[in-house]
């Protein structure tokens, strides 16, 4: 489609989404507009064509039926936390942002489940049903603000994913509106393909969740959380492998290394032991008297890998502040960056030394500082890739330390992403872990959902591929690269 009929396109389904929502509900004047124009990830930016704000299932249906009649692409939205470009919306589309969308609908405490629509958050999910003894396990660092539609899209982990796993872990049903604008529900329940478990990290490419029913657990008996000081970041990772070792499964280990504990206490004075080149908060919970055996087994671990001091919590408050810093860490190198980039590659545990090691020799051969932030406990990396974007060169090369550090993960048998999704920030390092049969048999299943591609377009594949066209190695231009539409990785 050219770009004067992409326009009049827009234009047509903006004059019907006047008529169907009040003033307040749609967005069109570019200033406003531009609080949509990135996620979390401000490092890539697009104006919407046009915001709508729907508070039902029936509204976002309605906006979708009238983007897949006039073939315009639509991009969902809920809290915009994300971390990888994923609710980076299109200039000549509709972003369709969930915010409203807040209702906790069902609270059944017997079957230990809940229904909420996409736009509540995280947090209130546990508030809901904390003071009946239930919580939702999942937790990701932005959890006071981020949303369960989001965290559906993204598959969301956080620090207790060590042990209870990410959301498609957490999640029985999911009622969704398809591309082509239809109200379905998928569940576990569900004979034949899992495609409940498909669709929950799909990162809004096969449709928007405008339902979604969750699993509570149980409160724990007991929790004991830890923060455990190293001179250096071998000292903690050494700790890790041995806490591992000894069949011990906390519920969270965290590392922070020493530029991220600066950054975190010139943002939140979370008051870490001084000189520490490396900190792990560590919490462990279930029936009381096993975590008082573990507790005992941890303490000694972290002693004998060098831990010169060990806090242990008296109380939820105590346990706050020791998370304070680490749920702060993002947010918290603003202080002493102009500007960064969060990455989340995954590696095996044994590998973590070889992979910081390298990650220092990057920061030396580049002259770019990397904040180390990550889930110890299963590998999953965080490493803030620190810049002055009024440096000239300065944000190019931070990009190549980012690119090579994800390089680092998958050459040591790991991932590019374990819960911030690939959006457009890391669409181009799909080939580096798939091979083309891989991407073509991705590719298909999206199709299956999403034929005219409307869907959240443009993002998780490194180039974008027309339902129509045959898998298999492709010779010539493509298309869309011929006609511009598209950049060849």
């Amino acid at each position: 489609m050219s770009e004067t009929r992409r326009s009049d396109a827009l234009g047509r389904v903006t004059a019907r989404l006047g008529e169907l929502f009040p003033p307040d509900a749609l967005i069109t004047d570019p200033v406003r507009l531009r609080t949509y124009e990135c996620d979390g990830l401000a490092y890539h930016r697009a104006t919407p064509g046009v915001v709508v704000l729907p508070e039902s299932a029936e509204q976002v249906a309605a906006v979708v039926r009238l983007c897949d009649e006039h073939g315009v692409p639509f991009v969902a939205r809920g809290s915009g936390t994300g971390l990888s470009g994923g609710a980076l919306p299109r200039t000549d589309g509709v972003l369709i942002v969930t915010s409203r969308m807040r209702r906790v609908l069902e609270v059944d405490i017997p079957n230990r489940r809940m229904v909420a629509e996409p736009g509540v958050t995280n947090l209130a999910i546990t508030e809901a049903v904390r003071d009946r003894g239930y919580y939702f396990a999942p937790d990701p660092s932005s959890q006071q603000i981020c949303s369960i539609g989001g965290n559906v899209a993204e598959n969301s982990g956080g620090a207790h994913c060590l042990k209870y796993g990410f959301t498609v872990n957490h999640v029985i049903a999911v009622e969704l509106v398809t591309p082509d604008g239809e109200i379905v529900e998928l569940s576990e329940q569900d004979p034949g393909l899992d495609l409940l478990g498909t669709f929950i990290g799909s990162e809004g490419t096969l449709g928007i969740a405008t339902k979604i029913t969750v699993r509570l657990s149980r409160a724990p008996e007991a929790v004991t959380t830890l923060l455990a000081a190293f001179d250096d970041i071998e000292g903690g990772g050494r700790a890790v492998s041995a806490i591992i070792a000894a069949g011990v499964v906390p519920a969270a280990i965290e590392m922070m290394d020493a530029l991220a504990i600066e950054a975190a206490e010139a943002a939140v004075a979370c008051h870490y032991p001084a000189g520490a080149g490396a900190v792990l908060v560590i919490e462990l919970d279930g029936p009381a008297a096993e975590v008082a055996h573990q507790f005992a087994t941890v303490e000694r671990i972290c002693r004998d890998a060098g831990a010169f001091e060990l806090r242990v919590a008296a109380s939820a408050q105590e346990r706050a502040a020791i998370w304070k810093g680490r749920k702060s860490a993002f947010a918290a190198v603003g202080r002493i960056s102009p500007a960064y980039i969060v990455q989340d590659g995954v590696v095996p545990r044994t590998a973590l030394p070889g992979v910081l090691a390298g990650i220092d020799r990057l920061q030396e051969e580049f002259g770019i500082r990397v904040a180390n932030v990550f889930h110890a406990g299963d590998g999953n990396l965080h490493p803030l890739v620190l810049f002055d974007d009024a440096v000239p060169g300065e944000g190019e090369r931070a990009e190549v330390v980012s690119g090579r550090i994800l390089d680092l993960c998958v050459e040591h048998g790991g991932s590019i992403t374990g819960e911030h999704g690939v959006g457009v920030d890391k669409a181009r390092f799909m080939p580096r872990m798939f091979s083309e049969d891989d991407l073509d048999t991705m590719q298909l299943v999206r199709c299956a959902f999403d034929p005219k591609g409307l869907s959240n377009p443009g993002k998780i594949f490194p180039t974008p591929r027309l339902c129509g066209e045959v898998p298999g190695v492709r010779r010539g231009v493509h298309p869309l690269v011929e006609s511009g539409l598209a950049e060849q990785f």
